[in-house]
């Protein structure tokens, strides 16, 4: 059952293109962070702001993500054409894992397409650009978030604003580990703009899109180009569809 709203764009279907990464058109293109819902952008303006005034160069490592990208990384990882990690970057070797453990190991750090919270234009990956020089490569991992870190002096502004609840709406959907999606200090989400979207991940929707099908909720008045928009089948698909409503418990964090 589809969530109920008397908004018109959830009746319209365009909440639906938006939650599953298939609706850039309704973000705003800034400078030089790129697609940004309309209201994250000025609240994610006001958070830099405050943390210059720390001290900090608060930048976006990575914003939105479409259904499509999110597709070619998870199935890129899936099928050995991108290196899965591990928490302390190492890399994992396939033939050391069974299908549904590479799966797992896979969602620790890669979110199965429409899924992703980057879908929404909400979700940002922070870093502090102050810390580091301009050529610094970098990694989003946990050693450089930590104290010893060169971005663990930010951690610790954010993690004080956003205890406190005064951190411009933006809060960590995964600063703990509850056993899915391994914790990602940099990730931080615009929570006044994440209504209704996470309910709109229904499985049998996802489960339509990951067969390489267009769901109906999900398909525009001029449907030829639905059929550009779905890159193929999910990899591992046997794996996944059995298992969707405990993988969407584990790994999408409301």
């Amino acid at each position: 059952m589809h969530p109920k709203s008397s908004n018109t764009e959830v009746a319209s279907g365009l909440i639906y293109r938006r939650a599953f990464g298939f609706d850039a058109d309704s973000l705003i293109n800034t400078q030089p962070w790129g697609l940004l819902d309309a209201n994250t952008a000025p609240a994610f303006e006001r958070l830099r702001k405050r943390a210059a005034v720390s001290g900090f160069d608060l930048r976006i490592a990575s914003g939105f993500r479409s259904y499509q990208r999110q597709w070619h990384l998870f199935n890129g990882k899936a099928r050995c054409l991108r290196p899965v990690t591990d928490e302390h970057g190492n890399v994992l070797q396939r033939e050391h894992f069974t299908d549904e453990q590479w799966l797992h190991a896979i969602l620790r750090f890669s979110a199965l397409p429409g899924t992703s919270r980057h879908h929404w234009g909400t979700d940002l990956d922070v870093y502090d650009g102050a810390a580091v020089a301009a050529d610094y490569q970098l990694a989003l991992a946990p050693a450089e978030y930590a104290p010893d870190g060169p971005f663990g002096p930010l951690t610790e502004w954010l993690s004080e604003r956003i205890a406190a609840d005064d951190a411009e709406g933006f809060f960590r959907p995964y600063g703990r580990d509850l056993g899915g999606v391994a914790p990602e200090l940099w990730h931080i989400s615009y929570r006044p703009s994440t209504q209704h979207l996470r309910a709109a991940l229904t499985p049998e929707l996802l489960a339509e899109l990951w067969r390489g099908q267009m769901p109906r909720a999900l398909r525009q008045s001029d449907t030829s180009k639905d059929i550009d928009e779905i890159p193929g089948p999910l990899a591992l698909l046997d794996k996944v569809v059995p298992q969707l409503p405990a993988l969407l418990a584990r790994y999408v964090v409301a």
